[in-house]
């Protein structure tokens, strides 16, 4: 059975595919009416242009018939602009989603970044949504506003749920950064491993230990900072000291094979050693 990070990988992945299709729905939408309304835009001017008996009917209407556009002072200046608006999020939200440039949504747009979680796209999605629902547009438009709105509700639950670690539980490339446990693996089981494959690991484990502890001794004493060491003498035990090192003197010990000096006793030290002499036998 799969780990639960991989069902929610999974699902995390599967509302962000959800979040891109809406996204670009809403963007083909967007230009889909722009275009119309400025079609029925063209087809009013020259209507009113044309017949004076029906001007004051067309006059009296709230919309431009056929289109998204008030018939009020500037109505379509800001129709236009309302859905280049929309374009320009929504292609700042798929480009977040997509994940690319991370480093420029970490600067300069932080709630979009890898820092924060799902909840502020989310958020936009549903602005965005409600924005193209609260007028009256064709079934295409309808549709993509509606599939956007439902996705944008979804994220800012999982924006509650997971938080700031939402988008890193997500994340493809992930793996590369030590959570290899994202993605599922198979394992051989214990019965097939050999000894081969456990002294290599073995052997690459302390070898890179050495590594890291040399390169660590290294950066203590300046040595990979481009400069030598200080070695043995006075200076090494100076530098050695500032860096709260201290250096003891050894004891002085005798190797095992040697044998212990015995304590001369008391009355030796006291009196002093006499020469012994004997006579032979060819003395004259």
């Amino acid at each position: 059975m799969a780990p639960v990070k991989t069902y929610i990988f999974f699902g995390l992945n599967a509302v962000r595919a959800l979040s891109i299709i809406s996204l670009l729905l809403v963007f083909a939408s967007s230009i889909f009416v722009m275009v119309k309304d400025i079609e029925a835009v063209n087809s009013y001017e020259a209507t009113k242009q044309s017949n004076n008996s029906t001007q004051a009917d067309l006059v009296n209407c709230d919309y431009i018939e056929n289109s998204t556009v008030p018939n009020q002072l500037g109505g379509v200046f800001w129709a236009i602009v309302n859905r280049l608006l929309i374009i320009f999020q929504v292609i700042i939200l798929i480009m977040s989603e997509v994940g690319w440039p991370a480093s420029f949504f970490d600067r300069f747009f932080p709630v979009l970044g890898t820092g924060f979680g799902l909840g502020a796209l989310g958020i936009f999605q549903g602005l965005i949504g409600a924005a193209v629902l609260s007028q009256h547009v064709d079934d295409f438009a309808f549709v993509a506003a509606f599939l956007l709105f439902v996705v944008g509700c979804m994220n800012m639950l999982l924006g509650l749920i997971f938080r700031e670690s939402a988008k890193d539980r997500r994340s493809i490339t992930s793996w590369r950064d030590g959570n290899n446990d994202v993605l599922p693996t198979h394992l051989p089981p214990a019965a097939n491993l050999n000894r081969s494959g456990t002294a290599s690991s073995a052997q690459s484990y302390m070898s890179s230990t050495v590594c890291d502890e040399k390169a660590r001794d290294l950066a203590e004493f300046g040595a990979a900072r481009g400069r030598a060491g200080y070695g043995f003498g006075r200076q090494g035990e100076k530098a050695a000291g500032m860096k709260g090192f201290l250096i003891s003197k050894p004891v002085e010990t005798l190797p095992r094979y040697a044998a212990r000096p015995s304590a001369p006793s008391a009355s030796s030290r006291c009196s002093s050693p006499r020469p012994h002499f004997t006579s032979s036998d060819t003395a004259i």
